[in-house]
């Protein structure tokens, strides 16, 4: 049958009439029974016997009152039983206890060693940064650091007044700061290297830094713009010169031999790129042995626009490079000379390169994979200038 039908519905209805639609039965008639059984016991009499038995019984309020009243005695038993618990635990987990306050006492003493000795690094070679925001930044292990400025004012202020002696501007990854991205500005027109890092490599170079931190040259380079002129009359009155040029080199201890040989060989001035290059650190003075404060260095804004101007004025541009057939020995050399070397694994940039009147090969056995940068220039300039040191 289906309950969804009306029909059916309607008969349960029905059925329902007829099975409970009765009278109900009639309810017992207590005080009718007792006059029609005079004899017997009023049954009200027996309820209400049974109800007074019941009231002390099980589930009674008497017997309710009494269970409270035990309870009352119990919480005395249990704080007994607790101290019981206490004891033994004291002596369980005692030693545990002792244990943990010995280890407390070993970690604090080990981070009171470890803020002494980061006081200790602090305070090395503290004499170089006396003034505020100004630290030595991390460098060669066995020489002293690069110096590192932070902070936006103090950045800027280098970059307004002695722009030529920041190597390179390093920069906050996204920091949202509009004065940085301004100062970042300011340094792409001074022609200073800018680099995006992360704020725990800027916290390793100065504190505080604000975002930004320069890093320092030993030494303010110089300004191709005031320098170019002494070059362009040279070829005019017949004067020798000879400029050398280092690119790609990221060993501080190799660009201080270069700077030594060229010192030692007669070069009237070295040329390095704005960026790509190691700076001018404390690990390039010592190596240099004093030939970086006789030396002239001189970064161009452009460092191909400055070679193409030398070409464009009659100057020989040479490079040093392997792959090559042009042996350096017995070359015919001009006396106007722009000699370029490159970096040990990367070599001679394609912009210098492409501008090269030749590329000269140093004589080397098969076996040895290339020349120390250092090592190339210095056996370059003595190919050149043999005769004129002579002279």
């Amino acid at each position: 049958m289906s309950f969804n039908n009306d029909d059916s519905r309607r008969g349960f209805g029905n059925d329902r009439k007829r099975n409970f639609g009765r009278t109900a039965r009639p309810t017992f008639d207590e005080a009718k029974f007792n006059r029609e059984h005079p004899d017997d016991e009023p049954v009200r009499t027996e309820r209400r016997e049974f109800n007074s038995e019941r009231r002390g019984g099980i589930g009674s309020q008497a017997h309710l009152r009494r269970d409270r009243d035990d309870f009352k005695n119990r919480p005395s038993r249990f704080a007994s039983e607790r101290k019981d618990f206490d004891s033994n635990r004291e002596r369980n987990f005692g030693g545990e206890r002792s244990e943990r306050r010995e280890f407390s006492a070993d970690r604090r003493s080990f981070e009171e060693r470890a803020d002494r000795r980061f006081d200790d690094r602090r305070s090395f070679n503290s004499d170089r940064a006396a003034q505020d925001n100004v630290v030595p930044a991390v460098g060669d292990a066995d020489a002293a650091p690069q110096v590192a400025v932070g902070g936006i004012k103090e950045v800027e202020e280098l970059l307004n007044k002695t722009p030529l002696q920041v190597h390179r501007v390093l920069f906050m990854h996204k920091s949202g700061n509009p004065k940085l991205y301004e100062l970042q500005k300011l340094a792409k027109r001074a022609h200073v290297h800018v680099q995006q890092v992360d704020s725990k490599i800027l916290d390793s170079y100065a504190r505080p830094n604000h975002g930004v931190v320069a890093l320092m040259n030993e030494k303010e380079l110089l300004n191709w713009m005031d320098v170019r002129e002494e070059f362009f009359k040279a070829r005019d009155t017949g004067e020798k010169k000879l400029i050398a040029v280092a690119t790609n080199i990221e060993d501080p201890r190799n660009l201080g031999a270069c700077i030594r040989s060229s010192l030692a060989l007669g070069v009237d001035i070295l040329l390095l790129p704005a960026k790509g290059m190691c700076g001018i650190t404390p690990s390039v003075a010592r190596t240099s042995a004093g030939a970086l404060e006789k030396l002239r260095i001189c970064r161009p804004d452009n460092l191909e626009g400055a070679i193409g101007e030398l070409k464009m004025a009659g100057y020989q541009i040479l490079g040093l490079d392997a792959d090559t057939e042009t042996n350096l020995a017995g070359f015919d050399f001009a006396d106007h000379v722009v000699l370029a070397v490159g970096g040990e694994d990367v070599g001679l940039p394609p912009f210098i390169k492409k501008q090269c009147d030749a590329v000269l090969r140093i004589p080397m056995k098969p076996e040895a994979h290339s020349y120390n940068a250092s090592v190339a220039l210095s056996l370059g300039l003595y190919e050149y200038a043999r005769l004129r040191i002579k002279a």
